[in-house]
């Protein structure tokens, strides 16, 4: 496969999707991109990757509160942020999960 088209956002497609879909989809996602690289497939699966994580210390902070409000708008971010990364790798988009994606990005940039 010709670099030209190893790069294109349709060839890392299903694996930049999986990655958003539970940590299990994740692992997945990284096993689909280990033999070709895309990099498509590995910016989504570091932004994911940084989401799940993300979803880890929130809950770990919301079990502190006892009030519903306070999980429920933590969790609420959660959602939105991996909404919004899942819909990009959808449309095929490099988008960046905001405020925090840039950090997703360098933290892990040794995965794939």
């Amino acid at each position: 496969m010709n670099q030209n088209t190893q790069n294109t956002p349709t060839n890392g497609k299903t694996a930049a999707i999986t990655a958003y879909i539970t940590i299990f989809g994740l692992v997945l996602a990284i096993f689909f991109n280990m033999e070709n690289k895309h990099k498509f497939a590995s910016f989504h699966i570091r932004q994911a990757l940084g989401t799940h994580i993300l979803f880890y210390v929130l809950g770990a902070i919301a079990s502190i509160f006892t009030n519903f409000f306070i999980p429920t708008a933590f969790y609420l971010v959660y959602v939105v942020l991996a909404i919004y990364g899942l819909i990009a790798a959808i449309q095929g988009e490099f988008r960046l999960i905001p405020y925090i994606g840039e950090y997703f990005q360098k933290w892990f940039k040794s995965i794939t």
